[in-house]
């Protein structure tokens, strides 16, 4: 299982570092299959201090530091 979070993590930074900031839910759409470990993958970047969160008020985006 761990293995499975690592690469989805990787997944997510791919998509941060060439499409820019995106939502919980556009990372969703984007891994569709693997809709259950994106919060997990996101958690394992923001434990490596790999990403941030930026608050635009309405939604709440992710992006590479």
């Amino acid at each position: 299982m761990l293995d499975k979070i690592g690469f989805i993590a990787g997944d997510i930074y791919s998509i941060l570092e060439k499409d820019g900031p995106q939502t919980m839910y556009s990372l969703k759409k984007a891994l569709d299959n693997t809709k259950d470990l994106v919060p997990m993958g996101i958690g394992w970047l923001a434990r490596e201090d790999k990403i941030t969160f930026l608050d635009t008020g309405k939604t709440l985006k992710i992006s590479i530091k």
